[in-house]
């Protein structure tokens, strides 16, 4: 599903908000019958879920990606496993640039059977803490700085998938950004168990784009991030072209926007995961910034992690 966020979500509550709020509480209720009779299924095999609540935009896939490959050096064999949807191919594309084992499948029951099944060792569940079909070893939720919560309603009146008390079932929240002390307090009154970490990107390939003229496009949940991360490197973006979350760019537009560009006297930049959308178009003007993340006090985090292993034998 192509998606673009309404700017309502993020400011403060609205009456556009509060016409909609009626249709939010319907769907608490739909949340809350759906945890009360859907029969839980547990697996031998650990499961490490990284999702949010937040819609979109919130960093859990390269954190997926980080911890498969911090877990692949420790031998735990780990596979990540996605709900397949045929529109995101962008996301299937960049997991499997930066970790080779990934499941796709309609049913995350099914793929976690797969993944037991195939001697794997642990499952990384990129989303799914929505899913109550089945038991999580251990729960992370990630959010960006930038976004928190939005306005803090359920959708459609908020960006939000679950009201926040959702994080009585997390064991882990990683924050994209700096401390946030007050929005700490905040979670961890919903959860004092609650082991708090923040996450930064770190640029790979910064300097190709020093002292250019820019035209940066994003075609992602919050394309404000990827706009604020080339500001914070001191990039000079003279324009900005947003596209829906998972948009399939044509190549017939592709080369427009890089005729324009070329006329404009622009380096087109734009984010990984939209230049996997076109990487088969062998386009020679586009280039993308090569982002990593990391986790601050990450040794923490994975003593964390590496106790479900004791628990599970």
């Amino acid at each position: 599903m192509m998606f673009s966020k309404p700017k309502f979500w993020d400011n403060k509550i609205n009456i556009i908000a509060i016409l909609l709020f009626p249709l939010s509480l319907i769907l608490l209720v739909l949340i809350f019958i759906k945890k009360v009779f859907t029969r839980e299924r547990k697996f031998k095999i650990p499961i490490i879920c990284v999702g949010n609540i937040y819609v979109g935009g919130t960093g859990k896939t390269p954190v997926s990606i980080l911890l498969a490959n911090k877990l692949s050096k420790e031998k735990r064999n780990p596979v990540i496993l996605r709900k397949y949807y045929k529109n995101h191919k962008d996301e299937h594309a960049f997991i499997i640039n930066k970790f080779n084992n990934l499941i796709l499948s309609k049913n995350r029951v099914d793929g976690l059977s797969k993944a037991e099944k195939s001697e794997f060792g642990t499952v990384i569940l990129d989303d799914g803490f929505q899913d109550v079909s089945f038991k999580k070893d251990i729960s992370i939720i990630c959010f960006n700085q930038n976004q928190l919560i939005g306005n803090g309603l359920v959708l459609p009146a908020g960006p939000l998938r679950e009201s926040l008390s959702s994080l009585k079932n997390t064991d882990i929240v990683i924050i994209n950004g700096e401390k946030d002390k007050i929005f700490e307090e905040k979670i961890l009154k919903m959860n004092n168990n609650l082991k708090i970490f923040y996450s930064f990107y770190k640029p790979i390939n910064i300097n190709e784009f020093k002292n250019e003229r820019l035209l940066a496009i994003a075609g992602i949940g919050n394309p404000e991030n990827f706009f604020d991360l080339l500001n914070k490197n001191d990039l000079n973006i003279e324009k900005k072209i947003i596209f829906p979350d998972h948009y399939n760019f044509s190549k017939k537009e592709i080369q427009k926007i890089i005729d324009q560009s070329k006329k404009d006297k622009l380096k087109i930049i734009m984010t990984e995961k939209d230049f996997y959308k076109i990487k088969n178009y062998d386009l020679n003007d586009i280039k993308y910034l090569k982002v990593e993340i990391q986790i601050k006090s990450e040794e923490k985090l994975f003593d964390v992690i590496n106790k479900i292993y004791d628990k599970k034998g």
